[in-house]
């Protein structure tokens, strides 16, 4: 019997078109934009101004506060200029411009293929390098991968859980790193161990990957303390607490995170960039995207600097169709609508999900009819319909009690709802506004 979490969850349909498309390598572009607020937590400060060289590798923003991270430079060439642009979210936002020439590197960037298995930095040593590369988690949350480790005085950490579920629809990102850098996870989750002194460590898998499962488990064989776990496919098995519920049978208290049950997860992308990191001293400026769609001609996966326009990698995987929607940062379920073609990749940017017209429709909202299919759903125990109507009548105190900030945002209620209530957006603006009155009460 497979694991899976307990609480909710759904099974929309996979669509991976993209499964075992080969990692190919976006060309760089002739100019890049990369923001410097790229992280969950304060954006970075820039280091360098207009007329600055770079080199693939260079600082161009420092970390700002302890959850905060740098940004480096993806390309070598010229500060343009630091200037607003619209990102994923649709608002301007700070970015530094880079006119790129050549593709020179940091000398100090360790270029070659070969497998650097011994760990010789310390756990003080791995948290700084990890920080100073600008690791954030690559899943989609981007939650600086420094702080992750630094597990607070008083609370201690007994395992490792490596999120290599890729629940999303659509998404294969991390289903192809696990076939092309097997190793390099290996050693990866061995530093992380180290980091946090833990000798255990579990890669949670969904068993819709069976040939990532048959080599990982091969691979771990030759790994001590490393197992793999074949999960039940359901969705968002990605998200922590539903992780940790699945591995290991914990649960997570309300507005609680993981160390408060002993355990660090760490997605399996975001582990390559780590062994990048330490043994190669590489720092985080490429990540491997998605670009995929029902009428895409070409799905694929891309290894594509930050700061590349999306529009290249629309363009590699043969263009936008006639018949598009929406295009989606992200997967269908958690993804963001994008304004623009001229967005830039960016440390969170694990998919580009090309929507046809008639899937993009929104359908008309009608009555709820209490059917409690979205508290079925819900892998948060929450009430979706009621956060959504308090989230409408502003009633924000009750939506505190009713616990509105616990919600993951996976969108399994607005998927069930048979009346096509979306309920994610307004808990979404719920969510935004009890955290400003939370926030507003500690100052």
């Amino acid at each position: 019997m497979l694991k899976t979490f307990s609480l909710g969850g759904i099974h929309p349909p996979e669509n991976k078109f993209s499964a075992g498309k080969q990692i190919e390598v976006m060309p760089v572009p002739a100019q890049v934009a990369i923001p410097i607020a790229q992280h969950i937590g304060a954006p970075a400060t820039p280091v360098v101004q207009k007329g600055d060289t770079v080199k693939v590798g260079t600082l161009i923003a420092k970390s700002s506060g302890f959850v905060s991270t740098n940004i480096h430079s993806s390309v070598s060439g010229t500060v343009f200029k630091i200037d607003d642009i619209v990102d994923a979210s649709g608002y301007k936002k700070a970015a530094i411009i880079i006119n790129v020439e050549g593709d020179e590197w940091e000398e100090s960037i360790d270029r070659s293929a070969d497998l650097v298995k011994e760990i010789t930095a310390s756990p003080e040593e791995i948290i700084k390098k990890v920080g100073e590369a600008g690791i954030v988690g690559l899943g989609g949350a981007t939650f600086p991968s420094h702080v992750k480790l630094s597990v607070p005085p008083g609370k201690t950490c007994d395992v490792l859980i490596l999120n290599a579920v890729e629940c999303e629809p659509y998404l294969t990102a991390d289903h192809q790193i696990m076939l092309e850098k097997g190793e390099e996870i290996m050693v990866g989750t061995q530093i992380l161990m180290k980091s946090l002194k833990v000798d255990k460590a579990i890669i949670g898998i969904e068993n819709n990957k069976p040939d990532a499962i048959k080599h990982l488990t091969e691979l771990a064989s030759s790994y001590p303390g490393i197992t793999v776990e074949p999960l039940k496919v359901q969705y968002p098995q990605g998200g922590e607490k539903q992780l940790i519920d699945a591995c290991i049978k914990r649960q997570i208290p309300s507005g609680k995170l993981p160390i408060e049950v002993g355990a660090v997860v760490q997605n399996v992308g975001t582990t390559v960039a780590v062994y990048e990191a330490v043994q190669k001293n590489k720092p985080l400026f490429e990540r491997v995207v998605t670009v995929t769609g029902k009428s895409v001609s070409k799905p694929s996966n891309f290894l594509a600097r930050i700061g590349t326009p999306i529009n290249n990698l629309i363009e590699a995987a043969g263009g936008l169709p006639e018949d598009t929607g929406k295009i989606i940062g992200g997967g269908p379920m958690m993804g963001k609508a994008l304004t623009s073609t001229e967005i830039p990749v960016t440390k969170g940017s694990s998919g580009i999900l090309i929507m046809k017209n008639e899937e993009a429709k929104r359908k008309k909202m009608q009555n709820c009819i209490k059917c409690s299919k979205c508290i079925s759903a819900c892998a948060m125990g929450l009430e979706p319909y009621l956060l959504m109507t308090l989230s409408d009548k502003q009633v924000w105190d009750r939506a505190e009690e009713e616990k509105i900030m616990d919600c993951i945002e996976c969108g399994s209620c607005s998927y069930t709802c048979p009346s096509q209530r979306p309920l994610l957006d307004y808990i979404r603006l719920g969510k935004g506004k009890v955290g400003q009155i939370m926030r507003s009460r500690t100052k």
